[in-house]
């Protein structure tokens, strides 16, 4: 029986992949196997010893502490795609609205006093401040091209805008799926200089912190509007409030509220609804639940952000699952305790990603304590499971 605890609410979609003959799941257990989650902060949170996969149900993974993962031998495993169309439509959604001056039209509207006779003669005094245009023929700059940046770039496409994209890192499958009509940007001063608006879709590490930043802004195109639905950090936000006050920047549309934004002219500030749709919460859970359950039962590894992919059939009567320091000779001394237990080896897989390495191997016949016991103390393993 495999535990899961879950720390956040958990679509019971994605739930109901974990069939209860072999799955406990709940918020309150002893001793899982796995962490289910969305938004809940790890880095503070006591790592139980049981501990063998986190599960993320959703594409970022601020909230977890990756490198303590690591030291430990665990997956952390996300949903990278499962909200892309949920944020594209939110891009879609803050683009009309900047477009046609949504936002200050509703609140105007909304403020009107007096008699219907009197508010019909505001609104066709008023009317005119909030005249706004049409996004086709416009350009928007896509930083970010993977599952997200592409949806947002090939829907701003049809309907008619020019699109310039930037990622030095798009992969082929991204580069398949994306439209032939997008331009590329050299680099993302380049694309300021360009586009009426841009948005964001990268994670936020080290080096794509303050991608927007005020040294890149001093020479974006006048009246450049700024979408933010990725990470808090990944925008300067202090440098687009003084690009804004400068009147260099239009407008800035986020999903990060914070003292120095909120009640700011020209930013707009949304409580993190990117993902929040019953769509993608329920896409998250599903491919997430499913990910976590082949990696317990049967030692894959899909779209986990420190380990590498694994995937290999069953082709023998028990697996073994070791997890490793990437460092030389550890294939040989699983072998040979293996070997030593008079065990033939019918199928082997290493893979590795940085300093991790991860060997599924497939024996004849039952796996004795003894031999598991022999490679958990072999110097450089970090967790040994059969499966």
């Amino acid at each position: 029986m495999y535990k899961i605890l879950t720390l956040n609410n958990i679509s019971v979609k994605g739930l109901e992949r974990l069939p209860r003959d072999n799955y406990e799941v709940a918020s309150e257990i002893q001793h899982p196997d796995a962490v289910l989650l969305r938004s809940f902060k790890m880095h503070d949170w006591e790592i139980p010893k049981t501990l063998r996969a986190v599960g993320r149900a959703g594409a970022g993974v601020n909230n977890i502490p990756v490198d303590k993962m690591n030291q430990r031998g665990i997956p952390v495993f996300n949903a990278p795609g499962a909200n892309a169309n949920a944020v594209k439509e939110l891009v879609f959604a803050c683009l009309f609205a900047a477009a046609r001056n949504l936002f200050p039209a509703w609140a105007y509207a909304s403020n009107l006093q007096g008699t219907d006779a009197e508010i019909s003669k505001q609104v066709e005094a008023g009317k005119k401040q909030f005249v706004g245009f049409e996004l086709s023929g416009r350009t928007l700059g896509v930083i970010g091209l993977g599952a997200i940046g592409v949806k947002v770039a090939n829907a701003a496409q049809a309907l008619g805008m020019k699109v310039i994209g930037f990622d030095p890192h798009i992969t082929v499958k991204r580069a398949w799926q994306l439209s032939a009509h997008v331009k590329q940007a050299s680099s993302i001063e380049e694309m300021l200089s360009k586009v009426e608006f841009v948005t964001v879709h990268v994670p936020l590490l080290e080096d794509t912190r303050n991608t927007i930043s005020a040294e890149r802004l001093q020479n974006a195109r006048p009246g450049l509007r700024i979408f933010n639905f990725s990470r808090q950090g990944i925008v300067d936000d202090a440098a687009v409030c003084e690009a804004i006050e400068a009147g260099r920047v239009d407008g800035y549309i986020c999903d990060f509220p914070s003292n120095s934004l909120n009640n700011h002219q020209g930013v707009i500030t949304l409580p993190h609804l990117g993902a929040s749709t019953h769509e993608a919460e329920e896409n998250c859970a599903i491919m997430v639940a499913d990910q976590v359950r082949d990696y317990l039962e049967n030692g894959s590894v899909h779209n986990s952000v420190n380990f590498p992919e694994m995937d290999m059939p069953r082709n023998g009567k028990d697996r073994l699952l070791v997890i490793n320091a990437n460092v030389p000779h550890m294939i040989e001394r699983i072998s040979a305790a293996i070997a030593k237990a008079d065990l033939n080896i019918v199928d082997l897989l290493n893979k590795s990603r940085d300093n991790i390495a991860c060997t599924l191997v497939d024996v004849n016949s039952a796996i004795p304590n003894i031999v598991v016991d022999e490679i958990c103390t072999t110097e450089g393993v970090l967790m040994v499971q059969r499966l």
